[in-house]
C-alpha cells in the first residue's frame, strides 16, 4: 500500500537503537540508505556480528544497509539526513556534519531534548548551526525494540512547513510504521521532550514500591505541566492531546523499554541518580531535560511541581520519598485551574 517508487539515498546519522530501528525501516522500503555511528568498532562489531549487539540485540540488520564511521560518507550526496544522536551532543554532531549538507537537503531528526546550556529547542539549535536549514521532527510514542521488529507503531512529523512534513511521512509510512503531519513544531517538540522528565517521576514511584494510582496521577499531572510551559513557549494545547503529547508520555512512562523510567526505578529504589545512569549503560534524556525545564520554569515563572521535584532529587537536594511527601501535601486545589 505505500510503497516508494521513488526512491532515496539517506544518511543515518547516529547507530543507536532509533537510528538503527527507522533505518531499517527505510531499508525495508526500499531506500539505499548509509547508517554512521561514532565509534570505528562499534562498526566493525556490526559488521562481524550483523547486528547492533548493544542497542538492539537479537534483531538482524539488513543485508543491503551500508555502515560506516565516516561522516563524510554517511552525509555527502545523500536526498534526506536523519539525526539520532543524543539531544545534547546534536549541536556538535550537525556542525561536524554541516559541510556536506547542501541547503536543499532536509535534516529530520528523532532526538527529544532541549539544549541544556542554551535552552534551546533542537529546532532552534539546527537553524543556529545552519540558518536556513530544512528541518523536520519525527516523534511519538515508539520504543526502537518494537519499531524494529516491525511490531505496529505511530508517529508524528512536524516540519517547518506542512511540504516538509509530508515529505518525511512519505518516506517513512509503511503498513506497520503509521505517520502522521502535525504542524505544531514547538509542540511536537516539547511534548517527546519533557515526557522524558515524567517517566523518571513514573519510575520513582515504581521503584518506591507505590502502585497505579500514583502513576496514573503522575502522568495526569505531567502533562498538565507539559502543557503550561508548552502553551509559555509558543506551543497548540491540542498537541499535547495527541500522540507527541499524551501518547508518548503514556508509552514512556509505563514500558520497561523506556531508559528514563528505568532509571527512575533505580533511584526510587535507593540507587544514587549518578550510578543509576551508569547502571542503565545509554543515554538517559529525562536527567539533562530536567535540568533546561526547571530553569525555564523559573524564568517564566511557571508552576512545575514534578519538575522541580525530580530537578531536586537528581540533584541531591531532596530524597524521592521526601519528594512525594511534598507533591502529596501541596495546598488544596481545584483540579481544572491549570493552565
Amino acid at each position: 500500500m505505500y510503497k516508494m517508487y521513488n526512491q532515496k539515498k539517506i544518511g543515518v546519522i547516529g547507530a543507536g537503537s532509533f537510528g538503527t530501528a527507522l533505518a531499517m525501516v527505510l531499508t525495508g522500503k526500499g531506500h539505499q540508505v548509509t547508517l554512521w555511528a561514532r565509534k570505528k568498532e562499534h562498526i566493525e562489531d556490526m559488521r562481524s556480528s550483523g547486528e547492533n549487539r548493544h542497542y538492539l540485540p537479537g534483531v538482524r540488520l539488513p543485508d543491503k544497509i551500508t555502515l560506516t564511521d565516516d561522516l563524510r560518507e554517511a552525509a555527502d550526496g545523500k536526498d534526506y539526513l536523519l539525526f539520532a544522536v543524543p539531544s545534547q551532543s546534536f549541536r556538535q554532531v550537525l556542525s561536524r556534519t554541516a559541510e556536506y549538507i547542501k541547503p536543499s537537503v532536509p535534516v529530520i531528526n528523532v532526538a527529544k531534548g532541549i539544549e541544556k546550556n542554551t535552552l534551546l529547542r533542537l529546532s532552534q539549535t539546527a537553524e543556529d548551526v545552519i540558518p536556513g536549514i530544512r528541518y523536520a521532527v519525527l516523534s511519538g510514542p515508539s520504543h526502537a525494540e518494537e519499531v524494529a521488529r516491525q511490531l505496529p507503531t505511530t508517529v508524528a512529523a512536524a516540519g517547518k512547513d506542512h511540504i516538509l512534513a509530508m515529505e518525511v511521512q512519505e518516506l517513512f509510512i509503511t503498513e506497520r510504521f503509521r505517520v502522521y503531519t502535525n504542524e505544531d513544531l514547538a509542540g511536537v517538540e516539547l511534548g517527546g521532550a519533557l515526557k522524558n522528565i515524567i517517566a523518571l517521576g513514573a519510575g520513582i514511584s515504581d521503584g518506591l514500591g507505590f502502585g497505579d494510582n500514583a502513576k496514573a496521577a503522575m502522568m495526569t499531572r505531567g502533562i498538565t505541566e507539559i502543557t503550561r510551559l508548552g502553551l509559555t513557549m509558543g506551543a497548540e494545547m491540542k498537541t499535547f492531546s495527541g500522540l507527541t503529547g499524551i501518547g508518548d508520555l503514556i508509552v514512556t512512562c509505563t514500558s520497561m523499554h523506556s531508559r528514563n523510567r528505568r532509571c527512575g526505578i533505580l533511584i526510587g529504589e535507593g540507587v544514587d541518580p549518578d550510578e543509576a545512569v551508569k547502571r542503565i549503560g545509554m543515554v538517559v534524556e529525562g536527567i539533562s531535560t530536567a535540568e533546561a525545564a526547571y530553569t525555564l520554569a523559573q524564568r517564566y515563572g511557571i508552576e512545575m511541581p514534578i519538575t522541580e521535584s525530580i530537578y531536586k532529587v537528581i540533584h541531591g537536594e531532596m530524597d524521592a520519598r521526601s519528594a512525594v511527601s511534598y507533591l502529596m501535601g501541596r495546598e488544596m486545589k481545584n483540579e481544572m485551574h491549570i493552565i
